[in-house]
């Protein structure tokens, strides 16, 4: 168990006791160390403090650092496109099929596998070795994903999530031919009704939820969506695509898997038929990193079974 003593400065008197462990400490976030500090892990001249203790100068504050449990998810060499990382956050290219984090049926060749392997380097999230994960991308749905590395950055990008501050944008290739060139989905998103696994608009218990739109390129039948999430609904994407009529193609959850047949038979139709997940990629994704405060941007390449079709497509024209 890892101990920390030290005695508080004059620059430091005044401010609370969370806050100025957490700054000696960079690595653990404030959330963390007020739990810590209500374990009683961390003491002023030998008591028991609250968070909001105001220090003086000259206290004595020890800190007692549990060991990091290990988490039951075993490390696995599975092989990750990394676009960035460094101490605190790693950004990764998700390939589709990949499950982000272990669940029933999927405790193993998860992301979280991945990561285990691969970052040596974790200093513990909630007093466990594990990586931070802030969100999530569906299963067959690739693209940009951020995780953190620490306490620390993992509840200051959860906070730019809360928040709104990071920037999402996917591309999306819907059935149907939009009647804009732009638009706003407003429809709030809940569990579905009747289907626990689904979500809906029609929610007797839903969130409020903003998908923005602009065409990128239009096809016959078909449309490439540029795609800003304003909010960060479960399938929101998915779900608001479904609600207005074009659903994300190769969705057999929310109605996108046999919509090919009602495109114009031959070619376009043997494109569709062949598809075996939703064609739906996280473009592109801006946030404020954690430690330098300095906003960054991460675009992932259209993976190629998309990138496959949309050039099938483009020769059709």
């Amino acid at each position: 168990m890892p101990v920390l003593s030290f005695t508080t400065t004059e620059s430091e008197a005044g401010h609370r006791l969370d806050t100025v462990v957490a700054t000696r400490q960079p690595t653990l976030s404030r959330s963390f160390v007020s739990r810590l500090i209500h374990a009683g892990h961390i003491t002023v001249n030998g008591l028991t403090k609250k968070p909001g203790y105001l220090t003086k100068v000259g206290d004595v504050v020890r800190s007692e650092i549990p060991s990091l449990q290990p988490i039951t998810c075993q490390p696995e060499p599975i092989s990750l496109s990394i676009l960035y990382e460094d101490g605190d956050v790693i950004v990764l290219n998700k390939p589709p099929g990949l499950v982000v984090h272990p669940a029933p049926g999927h405790q193993s060749q998860t992301l979280v596998n991945a990561l285990l392997y691969h970052c040596r380097d974790l200093e513990g999230i909630g007093g466990k070795q594990r990586p931070g994960i802030v969100h999530r991308l569906d299963k067959n749905t690739s693209g940009t994903l951020v995780v953190a590395k620490n306490e620390m950055a993992h509840e200051d990008l959860s906070q730019q999530f809360k928040k709104r501050q990071v920037r999402k944008q996917y591309l999306a290739l819907v059935y149907g031919e939009m009647k804009a060139s732009a638009g706003v989905i407003n429809l709030p998103i809940g569990r579905h009704p009747t289907n626990r696994k689904k979500m809906s608009t029609k929610s007797c218990r839903s969130r409020p939820a903003e998908t923005q739109w602009k065409i990128k390129e239009a096809f016959s039948g078909v449309t490439l969506l540029e795609i800003h999430l304003k909010t960060g609904r479960t399938h929101q994407v998915r779900v608001h695509c479904a609600a207005i009529g074009h659903p994300v193609v190769g969705d057999a959850t929310y109605g996108g898997k046999k919509r090919w047949k009602d495109l114009v038979p031959g070619p376009m139709q043997n494109i569709f038929k062949a598809i075996r997940r939703q064609m739906l990629h996280a473009w592109e994704l801006t946030f404020m990193h954690p430690r330098t405060k300095k906003w960054m941007s991460f675009k992932s390449p259209v993976p190629e079974d998309m990138a496959s079709v949309l050039e099938s497509l483009r020769t059709l024209l």
